[in-house]
């Protein structure tokens, strides 16, 4: 859809402004300048200079200003009897000199074309109003001229205008594998053809938020050469009935035109959910869109060479319609990236940033495990602001354990007032939290703890994985719970009261229990059984998920879920018991230096002198083995 021109605009506003002065010109008698009656007077008393009655209109130049004004202007009712009226005060006048000369101008007949005219540019007026409001409220309802309310709203990507490959891709090796088939496809079709393959109709990328979806499908179309139509799963859901579908027809127009070519939808479940799931049956405007879109994929000649890419983080809510063979004949999982994945997004990440030689990327990708490419490329930026702001022209460790603190917790809240009381309960939270990590087996070591509010946080105990793992056991989950619990036992324990501070804590391992017994059957009475998995998808999600278990199941539920926090919360208490003079000793330094890093930690719980706080990184762990 084209835009208005602001030189349109401004054409409009001057014919508008032409037109009007042209009425007012016409029809226009202006506006008496005296009454009637003042006339008289003035003749009378021989202030007029002269005058001249033109059909039913007096203007009178006067020898002295009258209410500031030297000329006059009047209408009269009948200039004939005006005259008849002031002969004698004109003879009078005339006579003694003071009416130097008047006249009488008879008035002219109306032709034709002064009752025409005033048509024209009236109607001239309303036609030009009339489309000023027609294209506003086109424009107001997302459209354009009435004829593109149905068309597809693409963002045409050129080849060569900010051209992506697979060499901006990375952390995706077996991604950029499946995909380069479909690129040797659209580079060299023959190649399949003569031998009978087809290449794949469509694509779904399926994978968690930020994980570089839609940057696959950019250097897809940059690598292969070719036109890369994108549009999103909302554009083609409007008010209006039929206009998603409309918007389907006129996209896959669009690609044929410009084959080959690849189209791109991004979070195609806005469009794509299953049928039946929602208000209005097989009526709604959704399903419409969607039956649509199944009779475009599935109509396509093998010849023409457009593929269609679809990005989503909800596969399981697709109509399975959409994803059989000769639709979305591939589904290709793009997932978070491993360690090594990491490092290769953060030198793409890195490419046009400064950084200082003490920054090592291969240290950054080990310290953040679980984080997906956007996050990588936003530690990146956060840790280029905090080095501009403190006008460095280099990014350093400390802008990098910083930003990726921030990103986790949030800013630091330094200039916060806190009691002295709350401060103590922070500190023996916290060292709770820390010391029952250090004991359990299978859990993450820590590596800085805090009592500097971040955030809705008062205080943090930050843990991390030495190694990237893609399964989580049994025992792992039992230990984590013991963790999250160990800041309220700590309280409960050495304060001899409880305070609000543990609320998150406590909702985060009702939740992994509830997990365990109920979603990965890890409980023995209940058995190897999921009760919290499936259900069908109606509207929103509180309605995601229907119970398929008995009141009797759901009881049994609570209570073995209840007997596992008492479990890991008794766990708990004894470990901090057996620990107490380390978790006063962790909780005082606290106090004093409000934060301490893990190697400090780790001496004190080993029993040998706790150091200064030389440096509070993140990354301390990963730069000392580096270094050995």
């Amino acid at each position: 859809m084209k835009k208005r021109r602001p030189f349109s605009i401004i054409l409009y506003i001057a014919i508008l402004a032409l037109v009007f002065s042209l009425i007012f010109g016409i029809f226009g008698n202006g506006t008496d300048d005296v009454p009637y009656s003042t006339v008289v007077k003035l003749l009378a008393d021989g202030q007029v200079k002269s005058f001249v009655v033109e059909g039913d209109k007096i203007a009178l130049s006067l020898h002295t200003p009258y209410d500031g004004k030297s000329e006059l202007i009047c209408d009269l009712a009948d200039a004939a009897s005006f005259r008849a009226q002031v002969q004698d005060i004109l003879d009078i006048q005339t006579a003694t000199g003071r009416l130097e000369s008047y006249h009488f101008v008879p008035q002219q007949g109306w032709s034709a074309f002064d009752f025409v005219l005033p048509l024209l540019i009236v109607g001239l007026v309303l036609l030009i109003l009339w489309f000023l409001l027609m294209s506003r409220a086109q424009a107001a309802s997302g459209g354009g001229p009435a004829n593109n309310f149905g068309k597809a709203r693409t963002t045409l990507g050129v080849p060569g205008d900010k051209k992506v490959t697979f060499n901006d891709v990375a952390g995706a090796d077996e991604e950029k594998r499946e995909l380069q088939e479909v690129v040797d496809f659209l580079r060299d079709p023959e190649k399949f053809t003569k031998i009978g393959a087809r290449i794949p109709h469509g694509l779904l990328l399926v994978g968690p938020p930020g994980t570089g979806k839609t940057l696959l499908a950019r250097a897809v179309a940059g690598e292969a050469g070719v036109q890369f139509l994108s549009i999103s799963g909302s554009d083609f859901v409007e008010l209006y009935v039929g206009v998603g579908a409309s918007r389907v027809r006129d996209l896959f127009e669009q690609a044929k035109k410009l084959a080959p070519a690849i189209i791109f939808i991004d979070e195609i479940d806005a469009v794509g959910r299953k049928r039946g799931s929602g208000l209005g049956g097989g009526h709604d405007e959704k399903e419409q869109t969607l039956n649509q879109l199944l009779v475009e994929m599935d109509g396509f000649a093998r010849t023409e060479g457009v593929i269609v890419l679809a990005a989503t983080n909800r596969p399981d809510i697709l109509d399975p319609a959409l994803l059989r063979p000769g639709r979305f004949d591939r589904q290709i999982y793009v997932g978070v990236p491993d360690a090594k994945g990491r490092e290769e997004i953060l030198k793409v990440h890195a490419r046009n940033k400064r950084l200082d030689s003490s920054v090592d990327l291969k240290v950054v990708a080990l310290s953040t495990s679980g984080f997906t490419g956007a996050d990588l490329s936003n530690l990146l930026n956060e840790a280029a602001i905090l080095a501009a702001r403190d006008n460095r022209p280099v990014i350093n460790m400390e802008d990098l354990n910083e930003a990726m603190m921030k990103i986790l917790a949030g800013p630091e809240k330094r200039s916060r007032v806190r009691l002295a009381k709350d401060l103590r309960i922070t500190a023996i939270h916290e060292a709770g939290h820390a010391v029952a990590m250090y004991n359990l087996p299978t859990h993450d070591p820590v590596k800085q703890i805090s009592v500097v509010p971040r955030g809705q946080a008062l205080g943090l105990t930050w843990s991390m994985p030495k190694e990237d793992s893609a399964h989580l056991t049994r025992n792992e989950m039992y230990e984590q719970i013991v963790s999250l619990l160990g800041g309220r036992v700590a309280e409960e324990l050495f304060l001899g009261d409880i305070s609000t501070g543990a609320s998150n804590d406590i909702d985060r391992a009702s939740k992994l229990a509830r997990d365990m017994v109920a979603r990965y059957g890890m409980n023995k009475n209940l058995g190897t059984v999921s009760y919290l998995g499936g259900g069908e998808v109606f509207i929103g999600r509180d309605y995601q998920t229907t119970k398929s278990y008995s009141e009797q199941v759901a009881g049994t539920i609570d209570q073995e879920v209840k007997l596992l926090i008492d479990k890991a919360y008794q766990h708990c208490a004894d470990i901090l018991r057996a620990n107490e003079a380390k978790l006063m000793q962790v909780a005082d330094y606290l106090v004093e230096h409000e934060t301490m890093t893990g190697d400090q930690f780790a001496a004190c719980m080993e029993g040998r002198e706790v150091g200064e706080a030389s440096s509070t990184s993140l990354f301390d762990e990963h730069i000392s083995k580096e270094e050995e």
